[in-house]
């Protein structure tokens, strides 16, 4: 059985990448698959992707300020504090007075926040084994090295959340 595919249907599923495509392209594309798949993890427990990274951030680098904390993930100060507003209202999050100077305040994980954030991780390896189950542990950790070798430690100016 032959499958034919009209201008309409190709132009309905959009570009495909292939072997050939630009590497930028390729990783904007896997970037989207995990990106979605760890976030229907995070919507599964009533979080947002968003919410989870926040999690993770505080629990990974607690002790951070706001702003600090809006760095690292590459959020401003708009953004961050809605979420943070969110994070407070579920009871995940706490924010309290820095001690040497009481404008700054400091985002502190709660129990129930380090709970949560922790059953979402565990969802989420899975879900990110199950992506890479075809691969080799050592294909797996060259794919790691290679991309935190293009990440690098630098800031990032920009954000994928």
């Amino acid at each position: 059985m032959e499958i034919v595919m009209t201008v309409s249907d190709a132009q309905a599923s959009g570009p495909r990448p292939s072997l050939d495509s630009e590497l930028t392209w390729l990783l904007h594309r896997a970037a989207q698959h995990m990106h979605n798949a760890t976030g229907d993890q995070a919507q599964k427990h009533g979080l947002t992707l968003r919410e989870y990274i926040v999690l993770s951030a505080l629990d990974k680098a607690p002790g951070l300020t706001q702003g600090e904390l809006g760095k690292t993930l590459s959020l401003d100060k708009t953004t961050l504090m809605s979420q943070l507003d969110r994070l407070e209202r579920k009871g995940l999050v706490v924010r309290r007075s820095a001690p040497g100077d009481r404008r700054i305040r400091i985002p502190e994980i709660t129990e129930s926040g380090a709970a949560l954030r922790a059953t979402v991780a565990e969802a989420s390896a899975a879900v990110e084994a199950s992506v890479l189950d075809g691969f080799s542990r050592d294909n797996v950790a060259s794919l790691r090295q290679m991309l935190f070798a293009i990440i690098g430690d630098s800031e990032d100016r920009g954000s994928c959340l």
